[in-house]
């Protein structure tokens, strides 16, 4: 809008070289002797001779800007544009030169050059515009200038002998004026009506043609009319011409110039530009605007030497980022990660640099630190900022932070810095208040944890990953109706890595996601194989992660899995942890669409979380797991006691099934059966063992059971 307003201003002003001509010819009609008078006849003469000087100059000078031009876009109208005016230089100094020597032949002489300039230049510049555009080459430049030289002698010669021999009456050559000037005239009204049509494409340039078209067209009329060239209508005529060679000069200039001056400075202008973006986008994270690690570590640098100040870094990063990521896709992340940037910029104190890196962390970096209760109150406001959930279209996800603070010490690098905040806040994740100082034992074991973060990736590829089952057996019936899968990594070199070591890993790095995948599938199908192999129907359980409870196509998933493995949906049960229930607008969903499949949904270490109770009435679930934890000292412990037996009175309340793990004694046992267990799993009845061992020895498992509850009452009603 502002560009088109700008071009309109631009040709408003060019229509007053159109219009000002007309202004000019009144006073010359009404006050013709007057302004005549002014001067002496002497005056005339030297004016006439300083006009006829500036016209050679001006259309000399169009001849060899075209002529400099031309090398560059080798176009035909360049050359001839040129051509045309450099004949009409030649001439106009051939009619100086004789008019230096006032005869009656050199009078006419000059008259009739005259004339045939204004033919040249009428037909020609008409010749012009009508020519299509095309493309020449070097050696046509000295062909045509070499022509035109050869065309104006010629010229000369025709002039000359015709003077000499043919010299015409004052009154023909009068007549013959007339008509040429008209002639002129007509063919300039024709050239003003063409170039009407590419006011729109090139209007500054056609806007100058049209006003020196204009001016030729005046000095036209005067010079057809009048019969004395000494008079003010004879001058008046060759300032029009003036002004019309001047014009053209300028729409040459303009186009030559001018014109590519413009481009080439909005090209600087746009360059500039470009090169301030990429600047920008070298050192701020597209995401959120907030510079990235590449000048975080110049501003580290920088510092550096200004060792007068205490320094300190804040690392955070949002709490199971990458299962997040991986569940609710990319774009979702990313305005997650916009929202956090939003919080943090609006409780940022000025002297705090806010950065953010690839990995999805953001880093707070204050160069000068009073005290260290300065970095815990931020850190609080910041915890505190992030307590609403995170609305990202149809998530309500919580923006849990794990935060680590780096303070200055000495001998300690900007990068040294960096990293020390980054293990504080990896160590922050593993305590509830989520916010932790770095102390040098942080340090220990890292590249230890790298190293296995790698090898984790290489190892479902390489089948390093098996699933061993725990039996849960039916207080009811003394039968084993279900087993939980639980993944193991037997490491070529480290041998058995705990769970409780790569799970964490896997969740951090994503690879939860497929891992989650592989053991629903294998799961899925061991179940399958031993009711093939004749053994009774039994239910398996499998452990979701978070980074699957949000995987958008879980459902799908799930259901894809079943029907590859041809295992009917109710012998499938998916355990969720407490933790998970957080979002439950989400998560009520998600729950209601997998119990619309058939399988059954259970709540695993269940007492454990901070969440409201409230959803054990909204979620649709079928059982709760008591954690071990507090089942371990149920004998020893009266409060582990008291909530065991409210978690059962609860669930039988809520027509919920019970399953309590980590049984190892036959105390334990007793409580459980005595409050009402539905299910127990422990070292009691069975360690975790291979498919196969179930398969072999599933019917001593089944004795092992019966020996184990044959002192208790329900003996009678087992049925093994």
């Amino acid at each position: 809008m502002e560009q088109g307003l700008n071009r309109l201003e631009i040709e408003k002003k060019e229509i007053w070289y159109i219009v000002l001509p007309l202004f000019l010819v009144m006073p010359l009609l009404g006050l013709s002797n007057q302004v005549f008078g002014f001067f002496k006849e002497e005056s005339y003469i030297c004016l006439n001779l300083i006009i006829q000087i500036l016209i050679i100059v001006f259309t000399m000078a169009i001849a060899i800007q075209s002529w400099l031009i031309f090398s560059h876009l080798l176009s035909n109208q360049t050359l001839y544009i040129g051509n045309l005016f450099f004949i009409i230089a030649l001439l106009e100094m051939v009619s100086l030169v004789i008019a230096q020597f006032p005869t009656a032949e050199t009078n006419y002489m000059e008259t009739l050059l005259h004339l045939l300039m204004r033919v040249c230049l009428s037909i020609g510049f008409l010749f012009i515009i009508l020519m299509p555009k095309k493309r020449l080459t070097m050696n046509d430049r000295i062909y045509t200038y070499g022509s035109s030289l050869l065309f104006v002698l010629l010229c000369y010669l025709l002039v000359y002998f015709s003077s000499t021999y043919f010299l015409l009456e004052a009154q023909l050559l009068l007549k013959a004026g007339t008509i040429v000037h008209s002639m002129s005239a007509v063919l300039q009204v024709i050239t003003i009506v063409i170039l009407s049509k590419y006011i729109k494409q090139l209007p500054k340039r056609v806007i100058w043609l049209i006003s020196a078209s204009i001016y030729l067209i005046i000095s036209d009329i005067f010079f057809a009319f009048i019969q004395d060239l000494q008079s003010i209508w004879g001058f008046s005529a060759l300032i029009y011409q003036f002004f019309a060679f001047f014009f053209f000069l300028k729409a040459i200039y303009y186009t030559t110039v001018e014109k590519p001056y413009q481009q080439l400075l909005k090209i600087k202008q746009d360059l500039e530009q470009s090169q301030q973006e990429l600047h920008f986008q070298a050192f701020h994270d597209d995401i959120t605007k907030f510079p990235n690690e590449h000048l975080l570590l110049k501003t580290l640098k920088e510092d550096s030497h200004d060792n007068g100040r205490q320094r300190a870094i804040i690392a955070i990063e949002i709490d199971r980022l990458a299962a997040i990521r991986s569940s609710i896709g990319i774009n979702y992340s990313n305005t997650m990660m916009k929202l956090v940037a939003e919080r943090i910029q609006a409780i940022l104190p000025p002297h705090y640099f806010a950065t953010k890196l690839l990995e999805g962390q953001f880093i707070i970096y204050i160069n000068h630190v009073k005290t260290r209760e300065e970095l815990v109150q931020f850190c609080l406001n910041l915890k505190s900022a992030m307590q609403r959930p995170l609305q990202v279209q149809l998530f309500t996800l919580n923006g849990n932070l794990n935060i680590g603070i780096a303070p200055h010490e000495e001998n300690c690098s900007g990068e040294e810095l960096l990293m020390h905040a980054q293990l504080a806040m990896r160590e922050a994740s593993q305590i509830p208040q989520r916010v932790l100082f770095y102390k040098p034992y942080m340090s220990n074991g890292l590249a230890d944890r790298l190293l296995l973060e790698q090898e984790l990736h290489k190892a479902l590829a390489n089948e390093e990953f098996y699933l061993d089952f725990q039996p849960q057996v039916n207080l009811k019936t003394g039968k084993i109706e279900s087993v939980e899968a639980l993944v193991r990594w037997r490491h070529p070199t480290r041998g058995f890595v705990s769970p409780e070591l790569f799970i964490p890993i896997a969740e951090e790095s994503g690879l939860i996601i497929p891992l989650g995948k592989w053991i629903l599938e294998t799961a899925c199908s061991q179940a399958k194989i031993w009711n093939e192999q004749g053994l009774p129907p039994m239910k398996v359980a499998v452990n979701l992660s978070i980074g699957q409870l949000f995987q958008q196509d879980l459902v799908h998933m799930v259901q894809e899995i079943l029907q590859c493995t041809k295992l009917e949906p109710k012998y499938l049960q998916l355990e969720i942890t407490e933790s998970m229930t957080m979002n439950i607008d989400q998560i009520t969903q998600l729950l209601h669409e997998l119990k619309a499949i058939g399988i059954q949904i259970a709540v695993d270490d269940f007492g454990t979380g901070y969440s409201s109770l409230s959803y054990l009435k909204d979620f649709p679930i079928d059982c709760v797991k008591i954690d071990r934890a507090f089942v371990r000292n149920i004998q020893h412990n009266p409060n582990d006691e008291a909530l065991v037996s409210m978690i059962l009175s609860m669930a039988k309340h809520l027509r919920l099934k019970v399953v309590a793990e980590g049984i190892e004694e036959v105390e334990q046992l007793a409580f459980l059966i005595d409050g009402g267990c539905d299910y127990i799993q422990g070292y009691l009845f069975s360690k975790p063992i291979s498919a196969e061992e179930i398969s072999n020895n599933f019917n001593e498992l089944h004795r092992r059971a019966r020996n184990v509850l044959k002192e208790f009452r329900y003996e009678e009603d087992f049925v093994i």
